[in-house]
């Protein structure tokens, strides 16, 4: 029920069912459509909606319906992620919509630097069903293999999925090896055998060093 409409906008064909979205992403519909916030602790896109770092509260709502919703947010290019069971890891800013029978909830993946409240908490989506994700820029992804790790600059790190193990490498940046400073002081690096999505522009990050 996923559909791209250019790579911008996402449409959703619902008969009968449910979407969960973030907030505000909504920009047109037709039909008959029933919405409901959701906020607090409870069901959402990020599973514990309130942000461990900044106790920012993040809202997301239901569209539930007979018709097609069409949503955006700050035109962000949109992938579309097909899960079969597995589970998909996502930064909460970049997880745009996803189907309502996917369960959602959040893992924790260890310090890596306060960027604007993302990072310490990674959100996770698993299930049968589509899930929507935004990348600043048309989204690259990168097979890893046992042969061929993966070594990723946080601030264009945006999703993963498969059998991947996340470590984090302190002390040295892709900014460093040109001689120039103000960077994240750490890397990702992905091993084992998965998909990791990155984008072409970093967002920005604070206290990247922590």
């Amino acid at each position: 029920m996923f559909r791209l409409q250019g790579s911008k906008v996402l449409a959703v064909d619902m008969t009968g069912d449910a979407v969960k979205a973030k907030n505000g992403s909504m920009v047109a519909y037709d039909g008959q459509m029933a919405f409901k916030k959701l906020s607090g602790g409870g069901e959402g896109i990020r599973g514990m909606v309130t942000r461990r770092l900044t106790g920012e509260q993040m809202t997301v709502m239901e569209v539930k319906g007979h018709g097609t919703c069409w949503f955006a947010d700050r035109a962000s290019e949109i992938n579309l992620v097909n899960l079969q069971g597995d589970k998909l890891y996502v930064e909460s800013s970049n997880l745009l919509a996803t189907d309502a029978g996917l369960r959602t909830g959040t893992s924790f993946t260890g310090l890596r630097g306060a960027s604007q409240g993302n990072g310490l908490f990674t959100t996770t989506v698993e299930g049968r069903g589509q899930a929507a994700i935004m990348s600043d820029g048309p989204a690259v992804v990168l097979r890893v293999s046992a042969q061929y790790p993966l070594t990723v600059d946080p601030g264009a790190y945006v999703a993963h999925q498969g059998n991947l193990r996340q470590s984090f490498q302190s002390g040295v940046t892709f900014r460093t090896f040109l001689g120039e400073g103000g960077g994240e002081a750490f890397q990702i690096r992905f091993e084992g055998d998965g998909l990791v999505y990155v984008q072409p522009s970093e967002r920005n990050t604070i206290a990247g060093d922590l």
